[in-house]
C-alpha cells in the first residue's frame, strides 16, 4: 500500500512538473502572430513573459505559509485549478484577457515551483537529486512538445487562441491524477515548532548565493525563451524553423534530467559541474551572437546547460536547508528574488533591441550575466548548510 501511494505521488509530481513550463513557454512561438493580431510592440509582447515572472515573485513568498496552513497537496491542487482557469481566460480573444489570463497562469505556476522541491525533500529525502532530475526531465519534455507543436497546431486550427487553449490539457490531466493526494493530505504542512527556523534566511550569505544563482539563470533563460524565435528569424530562419529550434532548446533542457541522479550521486561536490555548465551556457550565447549558422548546436547547448543549472539550483535548495519548511522558505526566497530579476530581462532587452535594431547588444548583456552567474554558482555549490553558515 505504501509503495502504491509512493508511486502515485511520484506520478502526480511528474505530471504537475509537466505543467509548470509548457503553459508559460508555449506562448513564445506564437508571439509574432499575437503581436500582429493586436498590433503590439516588442515591449508589449515582452510583457507577456514578464507578467508571469512578476506573479512568480509575488506569490512565491506566500507559498510556504499556504502549505503550512492547508497542506502542500491541497495547495498544489489549487494551483492546477488556477492554471486551468488562466489558460481558458488567456484564450478568450481580447487584449485584456490575454494579459490577465497570463497573470493568473503565473500565480498557479509559482505555487508549484516553490512547493515541489519541498515535497520531494519531505517524501524522498534520500533521493532528492534523482527525483528533481526526473521531474525536470518531464518538465523539459512537455515544454519541448509544446514549443514544437504550437505553430503547426495554430495553423491546423486556424487560430493561435485555440492552440493556446489546447495547453489546458496538461493541467487538466495533472488535476485528475492529483485527486488521491488531497484526500491523504496532512492537516498541517509541518509541526508548528519549525515555523521560526527560516526567518534568518534573508540574512544568510549562502541563502543569497543560492538565490542569485537561480535568479541569474532565470534571467538568462527567460530572455532566451521569450526572444529566441525573434533572434532566429532576424538571422534568416523562418517562423516554423524558429519554432522547431525553440522546441529543440526545451528538449535539450530535459536531457540533464536523465543524468542528474547518477552524476549527483557520483560526484563528491557540485562546484566543478556547476562551473562547467555555466561555461557551456556562455559558449552557447557567444555562438548565437557570432556563428548563427550553427544555431542548432548553440540552442542545444544552451538548453542542456540551463536545464542542468535549474536542477542544480533546485537541488541546492534541498541540500543547503535543514528542514522541509526551511527548504520551502528558501525556495520561496530564491524564486521571489530570482523572478524579480528575470522579470526585468525580456522587456528591457526587448527595448534594447528596439533602440539598437539588432540582437547583438542584448546577447552581449546575457554573456556578461552568465559570467556573473559563475561567481554565485561557485559559492552556492559549496558543501555546507544554511544552519551552519
Amino acid at each position: 500500500m505504501k509503495l502504491t501511494h509512493s508511486s502515485c505521488l511520484l506520478a502526480g509530481i511528474f505530471l504537475i512538473a509537466g505543467c509548470l513550463r509548457v503553459t508559460f513557454t508555449g506562448v513564445s512561438p506564437l508571439l509574432h502572430d499575437i503581436a500582429q493580431n493586436f498590433s503590439l510592440s516588442d515591449v508589449s509582447i515582452g510583457s507577456l513573459t514578464t507578467l508571469p515572472l512578476l506573479a512568480f515573485a509575488a506569490i512565491s513568498p506566500l507559498s510556504a505559509g499556504l502549505a503550512k496552513r492547508y497542506g502542500a497537496e491541497r495547495v498544489l491542487f489549487m494551483a492546477l485549478l488556477i492554471l486551468c482557469v488562466g489558460i481558458i481566460y488567456r484564450s478568450a480573444g481580447n487584449t485584456s484577457a490575454l494579459y490577465q489570463g497570463t497573470v493568473i497562469i503565473g500565480c498557479g505556476i509559482a505555487l508549484g515551483n516553490v512547493l515541489l522541491p519541498a515535497l520531494v525533500k519531505r517524501h524522498f529525502p534520500e533521493h532528492v537529486g534523482d527525483t528533481i532530475g526526473k521531474y525536470s526531465l518531464v518538465m523539459g519534455l512537455c515544454a519541448a512538445a509544446g514549443s514544437a507543436l504550437m505553430v503547426p497546431l495554430a495553423q491546423t486550427l486556424h487560430s493561435w487562441r485555440w492552440a493556446l487553449l489546447a495547453l489546458g490539457l496538461f493541467p487538466l490531466v495533472a488535476l485528475l491524477a492529483w485527486i488521491p493526494q488531497i484526500r491523504q493530505s496532512p492537516d498541517r504542512y509541518l509541526p508548528p515548532g519549525e515555523a521560526q527556523s527560516h526567518r534568518y534566511l534573508w540574512r544568510s550569505p549562502l541563502a543569497w548565493q543560492v538565490t542569485l544563482f537561480l535568479g541569474t539563470n532565470s534571467l538568462i533563460y527567460y530572455v532566451i525563451v521569450s526572444w529566441l524565435p525573434a533572434i532566429l528569424t532576424s538571422q534568416g530562419y523562418s517562423n516554423e524553423q524558429a519554432g522547431s529550434l525553440h522546441g529543440l532548446m526545451q528538449l535539450a533542457s530535459a536531457v540533464p534530467g536523465l543524468l542528474a541522479g547518477y552524476v549527483l550521486r557520483t560526484l563528491k561536490g557540485q562546484q566543478g559541474l556547476t562551473l562547467f555548465m555555466v561555461l557551456l551556457c556562455t559558449l552557447s550565447l557567444a555562438g548565437l551572437l557570432c556563428w548563427p549558422a550553427l544555431s542548432v548546436l548553440w540552442v542545444s547547448l544552451f538548453g542542456f546547460s540551463c536545464g542542468a543549472m535549474i536542477i542544480l539550483g533546485l537541488t541546492f535548495i534541498s541540500l543547503r536547508s535543514g528542514s522541509v519548511l526551511q527548504a520551502s522558505a528558501l525556495s520561496g526566497m530564491a524564486q521571489c528574488v530570482g523572478y524579480l530579476l528575470a522579470a526585468c530581462g525580456p522587456p528591457l532587452l526587448g527595448q534594447f533591441h528596439d533602440l539598437s535594431g539588432h540582437w547583438n547588444g542584448p546577447l552581449l548583456v546575457l554573456i556578461a550575466c552568465s559570467l556573473l552567474m559563475a561567481v554565485f554558482g561557485y559559492h552556492a555549490s559549496q558543501t555546507r548548510s544554511i544552519e551552519k553558515n
